[in-house]
């Protein structure tokens, strides 16, 4: 029952996690992509671009592509979508309808249109990417081009990675045909049209805004994932052990050691982990032994059972 129990709270805060990275994601598409009428990648690209040409709600257009893109891939592909993926797109079609009127404009022209587009394209990226990132954590997704990406790998021979980036610069630049917007001033006054130059800019913000997105992914992604090596000096080093072993589920080693000006032999364990875990073993050597002396260095990598897995 408690086994059980353990399970169903995790899963509720995978979901509450998962669900802070999709608000994240719609935020900074809301705050700064969208206001200042530039292009990303993804069905959100898409919906931008609807938006702009046809005035179609951001909410309303992300969630239709999104659920033909499904029925096309549970045909497709078979039911190789999880419960998480149909969430995360329900999650950011409701964030798209409710979180825009509860942001004034007057907050969004001094925290982004204000300050340029150059910088609101990369903390829209960074926001997104960031969003992403904490969905992929928790085993989510947010579906979209991922989506398309994996029908087409299906019947050939390309990484999945490639075709997202292909279809984003192909959104992207697809944002070319849109008519002229209007260029207002500060005060939301129209003072003419967009010229040719300021449309290829707009391609280029977007081109910038899939770039620190990718890049906030990969970031957090590595980040979550880094390994760390630690050497750990106690007296207590068997009880450190068993509880590492226990409440970590990682491998131990005992080294033999020798202090050279006590000339006293003693135990130094060893152990390997990731970055996430170290919060929960600094607890353990705190309420074990205070007087432990730690080591913790970051490695390059780790292969083997419980981290990564040699590739050919």
């Amino acid at each position: 029952m408690d086994n059980k129990f353990c399970k169903i709270l995790g899963e509720v805060k995978a979901y509450f996690i998962m669900t802070l990275g999709l608000l994240l994601y719609a935020l900074g598409w809301i705050i700064f992509v969208i206001p200042n009428n530039m292009v990303g990648g993804g069905v959100s690209g898409i919906s931008a671009i609807l938006l702009y040409a046809f005035n179609i709600p951001v909410s309303v257009s992300f969630f239709i592509i999104n659920l033909v893109l499904l029925l096309i891939a549970l045909k497709v592909l078979g039911k190789a979508f999880g419960v998480k993926t149909v969430y995360a797109i329900v999650m950011i079609s409701v964030f798209y309808e409710i979180v825009p009127p509860l942001i004034s404009q007057t907050f969004i022209q001094e925290i982004a249109i204000s300050n340029g587009k150059l910088l609101c394209a990369i903390f829209g990226g960074v926001c997104a990417g960031l969003g992403i990132g904490i969905s992929f954590s928790q085993g989510g997704s947010t579906g979209g081009t991922d989506i398309v990406a994996l029908m087409i790998v299906k019947y050939r021979n390309v990484s999945a990675g490639r075709v997202i980036l292909l279809l984003d610069i192909f959104i992207i630049a697809s944002s070319l045909l849109l008519p002229a917007a209007d260029v207002v001033d500060a005060n939301g006054v129209v003072i003419g049209v967009e010229t040719w130059g300021e449309r290829f800019a707009r391609i280029l913000y977007g081109y910038i805004l899939i770039g620190a997105c990718s890049y906030s992914i990969d970031m957090f992604i590595s980040g979550t994932k880094q390994s760390l090596q630690l050497f750990i000096f106690s007296k207590k080093y068997a009880e450190l052990a068993d509880a590492i072993t226990s409440q970590t589920g990682r491998g131990v080693t005992l080294i033999d050691g020798q202090g050279w000006y006590t000339k006293q032999h003693s135990k130094i364990v060893m152990v390997i982990m990731r970055k996430d875990d170290m919060n929960l073993l600094y607890r353990m050597v705190r309420e074990i032994d205070r007087d432990a002396f730690l080591s913790v260095a970051s490695v390059s990598g780790v292969y083997g059972k419980g981290f990564d897995q040699i590739k050919k």
